[in-house]
């Protein structure tokens, strides 16, 4: 029997979504998706200034007709 010497699950790289390099996802990339801790602050800060929001249903509240003396 021969011994391959290529890796049992194949390597992945993806792009880190602040700066677009080249990341390795494995456990040596401890910031996986991105590339360090600076690109990671980055993206937190986004999330934090509302820069960056996953669309939804809109919110219903007074203004949208919503009451809760209409019995709703």
């Amino acid at each position: 029997m021969t011994q391959s010497n290529t890796p049992a699950t194949p390597i992945t790289v993806v792009k880190c979504p602040t700066c677009q390099t080249d990341v390795v996802w494995g456990e040596h990339s401890p910031y996986r998706p991105f590339c360090c801790k600076r690109c990671q602050l980055i993206d937190l800060g986004e999330w934090a200034e509302e820069e960056k929001a996953i669309p939804g249903a809109p919110d219903m509240s007074d203004s949208d007709g919503w009451s809760e003396d209409m019995g709703y």
